[in-house]
């Protein structure tokens, strides 16, 4: 589902999806009281949502989503690379951040990706929000296995991906992932990430699924 309050917007993204075979827009929402209002109607996988909307915005329309609909994931798009804004749409809940510049087909792998709970933000995104990354002085103890599943975590991979690569159990991959959310007093994966590409485990480049 699309949520943005301008027309062109919409359909433009409405035919960049449908230039893949396996992507429907079941949806379109001009604001962000509508798009909460048509998400628990339609029950999308995905709802791609612009940030500054009327009515409802649409960084508290992802906080309502999340809340009331866990499983339908948000990608946050939007023009703007402000700090503040980016940073309030992934602790809104959202799974990923694409700029509006973004082209058909790293849009179609954004949206795959985030079928599968993956981290997704574009490489600019990704790079603002490093730097500023705090890094304790007294680094988080991890043990190698903790790194080794957030290192396919920073590089998007899904908890299946990850035991599969590992050859370990997804119940597993379950337990070292909330591990690590908490040495790293991390909210999210998307924090998670983040940490993992200010201290060096994966390149800003790596963190969009290949």
């Amino acid at each position: 589902m699309i949520a943005d309050d301008h027309a062109m917007v919409r359909e433009g993204l409405r035919s960049f999806l449908s230039l893949s075979g396996d992507l429907e827009t079941v949806g379109a929402a001009a604001d962000g009281r509508e798009a909460v209002a048509l998400t628990h109607e339609l029950r999308p996988d995905i709802v791609l949502m612009d940030l500054l909307m009327p009515v409802l915005d649409g960084i508290s329309a992802i906080a309502v989503i999340r809340r009331e609909l866990p499983s339908v994931e948000v990608v946050a798009l939007s023009g703007y690379l402000e700090p503040q804004l980016i940073a309030d749409a992934l602790h809104a809940g959202a799974v990923g951040y694409l700029l509006k510049d973004t082209d058909a087909e790293e849009l179609h792998r954004a949206v795959r990706a985030a079928a599968a709970g993956q981290v997704q933000l574009s490489p600019a995104v990704a790079a603002r929000l490093v730097r500023d990354v705090h890094v304790p002085t007294t680094p988080p103890q991890l043990t190698r296995r903790e790194e080794e599943v957030l290192t396919l975590l920073a590089r998007g991979r899904a908890n299946g991906q990850i035991a599969r690569e590992l050859h370990i159990a997804p119940q597993t991959v379950k337990t070292h992932v909330s591990n690590i959310l908490q040495k790293l007093n991390a909210e999210s994966r998307t924090q998670a990430a983040l940490y993992a590409m200010r201290v060096g485990l994966v390149p800003v480049h790596a963190a969009a699924p290949s």
